[in-house]
């Protein structure tokens, strides 16, 4: 069944190889590792790469066979191979600064996933800092793989004829059971930092600053002892590749860097994160390696009480229909992102306003357990993905029940359902017409998996 077809190229998601990619040291001392596919000039996929892969796949789909989902692990990452051999014949490139970002990203997603930094690094048996540098590569090549799949697909589009003809293919017993879902939006307020917290802030880093001017202690240990961000403080606040371009830098913090020799100091610099101090290690053209220690305002009670009074006005004005949600999103919305959708929520695997509800937080289930369509939450306090408490209220536009598939309804979904199966077979075509132009060698152990059987195994084996 279509719906159910998970042969064809589903995504690996960056979130899911950085999770597994932590476990790979338990699939490795359990299993004889070995090479089972060879892409390309050099890349290869190890066995422990698909039991990995394995444990995640099981998860979502407990009853399926191992030795398909094998067969299937290992399709989907040699396609992720020929992607990243393709970017480079392409001249395809990810920079530096959007691979850390999405480690960043990833980082602080996994320490709210395990209550706290601490936490994931014991499970993983890492550090952070080990964790970014031992995947960079593993998050680059997913990176690069997306953004050439991004080329190939590009001109791909999907007419209501072809989804009415998509949805009048699938016979009536087999519509899928759509979960439930639910369109929601945020207003988020940060509370203000206090006119003296930030004094005090700037004051302590400008003692951290002199401590290290005077030769009295290095810059590295007092970042691994002061400096509140966790992407850099295990490593003595080093960060790789500041981009004089931005590349997501605060505009502050690279003006600031710019101006510096090797070796030298800033002074104490403000930006939306709070308060740096910056060491030039060393510049390469538009690019810079630096050391910075970040000292944040403390935000007090009274903080959080001034975010949540207004936040409280807010809603009186939406309930009183003085205002449009979006409206008060442009006025009041604190998150610069949410501005640019009008405050509601997408499913950041798809981009669909439409979320599964299994798919949300218990936090944000919680809230909206008490709402109907329509109407607003009350003000709340709630970690942001930065792991940082702020305060919002949520807006829940619309909720739907699990039923069956329609077309009236759930045009949204099945137009997406219809997308996708012709991207995965225009992928198809791609990787039929590219695999005879590199060298693939596959392990006897799987080239029997019925999901090579329309690839010619030995047309690029000379490449």
């Amino acid at each position: 069944m279509i719906f159910n077809n998970r042969t064809i190229l589903n995504k690996l998601s960056i979130a899911v190889l950085f999770l597994f990619a932590a476990l790979s040291t338990y699939a490795q001392s359990t299993n004889a590792d070995k090479i089972v596919a060879i892409v390309g000039k050099n890349k290869i996929v190890l066995q422990s790469d698909i039991d990995a892969q394995l444990i995640q796949a099981k998860q979502q789909s407990p009853g399926y066979d191992n030795n398909i989902l094998k067969c299937q692990l290992l399709q989907q990452m040699i396609v992720q191979k020929l992607l990243v051999e393709q970017a480079d014949r392409d001249s395809v490139v990810v920079s530096d600064d959007d691979v850390d970002a999405t480690l960043d990203n990833r980082v602080r997603y996994f320490i709210r996933m395990y209550g706290s930094k601490e936490n994931l690094e014991k499970v993983s048996g890492k550090t952070i800092y080990q964790l970014k540098d031992e995947y960079r590569d593993v998050i680059k090549e997913g990176m690069l793989s997306e953004k050439e799949s991004g080329q190939i697909l590009q001109n791909v589009k999907i007419t209501p004829a072809e989804v009415k003809a998509f949805y009048d293919k699938i016979p009536a017993d087999s519509l899928p059971l759509l979960p439930a879902t639910v369109e929601i939006g945020q207003i988020v307020i940060d509370p203000p930092v206090s006119p003296e917290m930030n004094d005090y802030a700037r004051t302590k880093l400008e003692g951290i600053r002199k401590r290290i001017v005077e030769g009295k202690e290095s810059f590295e240990s007092l970042a691994g002892i002061y400096s509140e961000d966790p992407g850099s403080r295990d490593n003595g606040g080093r960060i790789n590749d500041v981009s004089r371009n931005g590349g997501g830098w605060a505009p502050e913090f690279v003006t600031a860097t710019f101006k510096l020799q090797d070796g030298e100091v800033s002074p104490v610099i403000k930006t939306k994160f709070g308060y740096h101090i910056i060491q030039m290690i060393s510049r390469k053209g538009d690019n810079a390696d630096v050391r910075h220690i970040l000292i944040r305002g403390q935000v007090t009670t009274a903080d959080f009480k001034k975010a949540m009074d207004k936040l409280d006005s807010v809603r009186s004005e939406l309930i009183a229909g003085k205002i449009t949600f979006p409206e008060a999103v442009g006025k009041y919305s604190t998150d610069d992102a949410a501005k640019r959708t009008g405050g509601m929520i997408a499913d950041p695997n798809t981009g669909n306003t439409q979320i599964e509800m299994s798919k949300l937080d218990p936090a944000m289930i919680m809230v909206l357990d008490s709402l109907q369509p329509g109407s607003f939450s009350h003000p709340h306090v709630f970690t942001n993905d930065g792991g940082d408490k702020s305060c919002r209220i949520v807006f829940l536009k619309t909720r739907s029940a699990p039923h069956k598939a329609n077309l009236k309804d759930d045009y949204s979904a099945l137009q997406n359902y219809a997308l996708n199966q012709k991207k995965a077979q225009k992928m198809q075509q791609w990787v039929a017409q590219k695999l005879p132009t590199y060298y693939l060698k596959i392990d006897p152990e799987y080239r029997s998996c019925g999901v090579f059987k329309d690839w010619n195994l030995d047309a690029g084996a000379s490449k």
